[in-house]
Formats: C-alpha cells, sequence, structure tokens
C-alpha cells in the first residue's frame, strides 16, 4: 500500500483514532491479518477467525512491529477504530463467516476504503489494474497473466484464489509505488458481489473467460451468473479494454454491455485473438497457433489441459494491450508454470504413477476439461495407459446437484475413463457413481467408496506402473489427501516394497 499516515487512514476508513500518541505516524508496511506475519511499519487488521478473534493478538502485533490497529473497538494499543455504521460500507459487502458481533464486517468494509484509496493513487502514478472473472479458470489465468506481464514490470497478484471480500483489498494493498500491474480474480455469490469488487479496485482491463454452472445453487440460473459476471466490464472506463471469450454466446454477448473497447479470444474465426492447430502432449500440455493483428506464433504451453488454450488467449491479449509484443508474450507463456497449489499438479512417482492434483475445488466445467486432459494423458504414446479419475462432490449446485452428477458420472464412461472412483455417501456421489452406471459401466469400472481412507486403499491395492490418477472434487471434501498419498515417499516406497529412506517417491517430473 501506498504511505499513510494514521491520521489519512482514519480519515479515508470514517474510523477515529485510540491509544494514539502521534497521528502522523506514517505506515509503511503492508496491511496484515495474521500476526504471525506481521513486520515493522505494517497495519495489523483485527478480524474474527474460526478460532481466534484477531482483537486479542493486537498487542502481540504492535509488539512485532505493527504501527497500529485496524480494529472494531479498543484494544490497548494504537489504532483505528471503526465501527459497522461509521465504517465505507462498499454495496453488497458480505461479512465474514464467523463475524457475530459485525466486528468482522466493519474491519473488511473499513479495509475496502482503504484499499480503494491506495489503488486510486498508485493508478495516478501508472498502475494498471487487470481483473479476471469466470465460472472456472480465474486462478490460472490470474497465474499466466502475472507471468505474461512480470517482463513489463513488477506484478502483485493474489496467492490461490484469494479473492473474496477479505482477499481482494489484502491484494489490492500490496501493490506499492513500485507496482505496475495489479491482477485480481473477482468471485461471486450473488448479484452485485463483483460490482462490490470492482469498487474496492477499479480495473481498466477486465476478461470474462466464461459462464458455466459453478454455485448455480446460489445464483439459481446460468443466465443470473451471466448478468453478475458482466459486472465486470460494465465496471470498466471508456479508455478500457474488455477481454471477452467468443466460443462462450453469453461472454460474447457481454460486449453490449460495456463502453470499453473490446478484444474477443477463442477458436471461433470471428475471434479477434485466435487459436488454431491445436495439439496436446503426452501431459496434455497444449501447443497451437495464434494468430493476432500484429501477426501469427507459435505458442508452447507448460501448463496441463486443453481448457488452458482460452486462458492463454487472454493473457495474450491483455499483455499485448499492456505493450509487450508477441513473441514476448509467447515466450513468457512457453516458461509459464501453474503458480497455485492443487490446480492441475501432475507429478509422476517414483513406481510410475502419474498423479494430476486438481483437487482445490470442482465444479462441472472444470471436472469436464479435467476428465478430458486425463484421457488425454493416457492415450497419448504409444502405448495407451489406465485412467483412474477419482471423484468427489461438486459443491453449491443446488437443485441441479443430482443432475450434474449424473452427468459427470456419463461424461467419464463416455470418454471411457478406465476407473472410476468416486468418494462419499451422499446423494450427489450416488448420482456420480449411478451415471455411470446407467451410461454403461459394468463390474468395477466404476466404484463407491465412503470415504477418503476407503479410496486410498483401493488405490494403493489397484494403482500399477503407468496409470494416470486425477484427484478432483470440491475443496470441502478434502479430496487432495488422495493425491498427496499417492506421491508421498513413503506411501511409494511401500507400493514398491522398498524402505522409504531408499529414496523412492521422489518426483520424476512436478510440473505443477
Amino acid at each position: 500500500m501506498i504511505e499513510m499516515t494514521l491520521r489519512e487512514i482514519a480519515d479515508v476508513v470514517g474510523g477515529t483514532l485510540h491509544d494514539v500518541a502521534d497521528p502522523e505516524v506514517r505506515v509503511t508496511g503492508a496491511a496484515e491479518f495474521d500476526s504471525r506475519r506481521i513486520g515493522s511499519g505494517d497495519l495489523f487488521l483485527a478480524l474474527p477467525g474460526e478460532r481466534a478473534d484477531g482483537h486479542d493478538y493486537a498487542v502481540a502485533a504492535v509488539a512485532a512491529g505493527a504501527v497500529a490497529v485496524l480494529a472494531a473497538r479498543p484494544v490497548g494499543v494504537p489504532a483505528i477504530v471503526v465501527t459497522a455504521d461509521r465504517a465505507a460500507i462498499p454495496s453488497n459487502s458480505v461479512a465474514l463467516t464467523h463475524d457475530s458481533d459485525g466486528s468482522g464486517a466493519a474491519v473488511l468494509t473499513a479495509l475496502a476504503a482503504l484499499a480503494r484509496e491506495s489503488v486510486s493513487r498508485l493508478v495516478l502514478g501508472g498502475l494498471t489494474v487487470v481483473g479476471v472473472t469466470g465460472s472456472s479458470g480465474k486462478t490460472s489465468t490470474k497465474d499466466l497473466l502475472a507471468a505474461v506481464l512480470a517482463p513489463l514490470g513488477p506484478v502483485v497478484a493474489p496467492p490461490g484464489s484469494f479473492n473474496n471480500e477479505l482477499g481482494h483489498p489484502w491484494t489490492a494493498l500490496r501493490a506499492d509505488a513500485s507496482t505496475r500491474f495489479l491482477v485480481l480474480e473477482l468471485s461471486a455469490r450473488g448479484p452485485g458481489h463483483i460490482a462490490a469488487l470492482a469498487e474496492v479496485a477499479p480495473p481498466s482491463i477486465g476478461v470474462v473467460l466464461n459462464v458455466g454452472t459453478a454455485h448455480l445453487g446460489e445464483f439459481g440460473s446460468r443466465e443470473a451468473i451471466a448478468k453478475t459476471k458482466g459486472e465486470l466490464v460494465e465496471a470498466l472506463p471508456p479508455t478500457g479494454l474488455a477481454v471477452l471469450n467468443a466460443d462462450d454466446l453469453q461472454v460474447a454477448a457481454m460486449a453490449a454491455r460495456t463502453s470499453a473497447r473490446v478484444v474477443t479470444v477463442g477458436q471461433s474465426t470471428i475471434a479477434d485473438i485466435r487459436a488454431t492447430d491445436i495439439r496436446l502432449d503426452d501431459q496434455a500440455r497444449a501447443a497451437f497457433t495464434v494468430h493476432t493483428s500484429a501477426g501469427s506464433a507459435q505458442v508452447r504451453l507448460a501448463v496441463h489441459g486443453e481448457h488452458q488454450v482460452g486462458n492463454a488467449l487472454s493473457a495474450i491479449a491483455v499483455a499485448l494491450e499492456c505493450g509487450a509484443d508477441l513473441d514476448a508474450a509467447v515466450a513468457a507463456l512457453s516458461g509459464a508454470r501453474a503458480a497455485s497449489a492443487r490446480r492441475m499438479d501432475v507429478r509422476t512417482t517414483a513406481d510410475g504413477i502419474t498423479v494430476v492434483n486438481d483437487s482445490y475445488n470442482a465444479n462441472p466445467d472444470s471436472v469436464r476439461a479435467a476428465l478430458k486432459a486425463l484421457v488425454s494423458m493416457a492415450r497419448a504414446g504409444e502405448a495407451p495407459r489406465r485412467s483412474w479419475a477419482v471423484l468427489g462432490e461438486m459443491a453449491e449446485l443446488g437443485q441441479e446437484s443430482v443432475i450434474e452428477h449424473d452427468a459427470i458420472g456419463r461424461l467419464a464412461v463416455r470418454l471411457d475413463v478406465s476407473r472410476v472412483v468416486v468418494v462419499g455417501t451422499g446423494r450427489p456421489s450416488r448420482a456420480l457413481h449411478q451415471g455411470a452406471v446407467m451410461e454403461g459401466s459394468w463390474g468395477e469400472e466404476s466404484v463407491l467408496v465412503p470415504d477418503i481412507e476407503a479410496a486410498i486403499a483401493l488405490l494403493d491395492e489397484e494403482v500399477a506402473a503407468g496409470d494416470v490418477v486425477l484427484v478432483k472434487a470440491s475443496k470441502s471434501v478434502g479430496l487432495w489427501e488422495v493425491a498427496e498419498h499417492l506421491t508421498d515417499p513413503g506411501a511409494v516406497a511401500a507400493r514398491r516394497g522398498a524402505p522409504a529412506s531408499s529414496g523412492a517417491g521422489q518426483d520424476t517430473e512436478a510440473a505443477g
């Protein structure tokens, strides 16, 4: 964040100073909600958590170097105190899950106001804010954007998918006077949420990837999802740029909702930036030809899955807008790897099993993409390999949950996945397994197991060298434990019948 005095911060957020000896003392560091990460010059954010209240750590944070605390009540050390009725509350703000007394909402809305002020000043100094939204692919695209923009100047982007009411302003406040590009994900659980996040850090470039069925249970319809995703392009200024997916009709239609210039990307012949001649290697990494008004070039991606082609095209569009030449953008893409954990993280263990850990989250669109990548990897090479899809429940699908899970089970069979392991005892998991059975699975091609432990036991007994195993589910399921077990050196050693200390289980490839 930009350097500000405590008096300035209080004015921005509508707070009052408590226990402050000198209002002109400056915050020179970051805004941080984890007291263990406080450094000299930081501002500590007192937020309620699942197990503890940040207000209880205010004294320790100041002792660790924080200049002051942004809090909802006096804490006995220098603080800027805000209350829900005085904080600069952005529209459609959503309080923290563990906010029983409104203190979290007060601090969050103050944080949003502080981020808006900091970003507004930095934009005057040359900062470019890039926003990305879509039902799936936001994090992967954010990582690619950071990679292609890095050669042009310092980039700030959120770690992982830290894209909610806390992560969004927290990330925006990581930008300082040296930052040239701020890349942000904008997520939503309902109408108005993306508009509210766009108010916090107004973008000049907006990327809309797709409209799918993620969070369908909260939105009610794909039309409502499209309307909300389009809030990003509505927030762009006339001097800005909207990058839209020409292959998604609901996204392409958003061109009518923005006053900004529009650049379309995709495989469609009408796309301004287009991919042709797409090929996948034995790790489902795509190579293709990109066509732009600046010429054409050959692209070879290091990330996995054909769905990454559209993400890469969006990254190229943004890079060209920001001053990169096509060759430089392509070179940056070729070296870009997935920077966020548990997203198409491909590793081959010492006993020859390829594990695709895509377990961070799941929705119907991302599961379909992952299954296609799995099958592509298994079929590549001289001899086809066995493919395993270890799948858990996809959350937040509402009344469509059973239908969507059934469809995924049927798709796995149509794609000829060798083994489907469905984890869970709930109705959605049963629907996924039943869909596979009804589509034509027989014997033990599809198996329903009650929990993660049962899935691990089955895999330990039956996986073999050469197999490719996809692990995919919503993050609430915790299915990453399966992927982490498969790649654990001790588990690898056990499968090989060797002692763990022998070095068994080290990755022969860690491409994620």
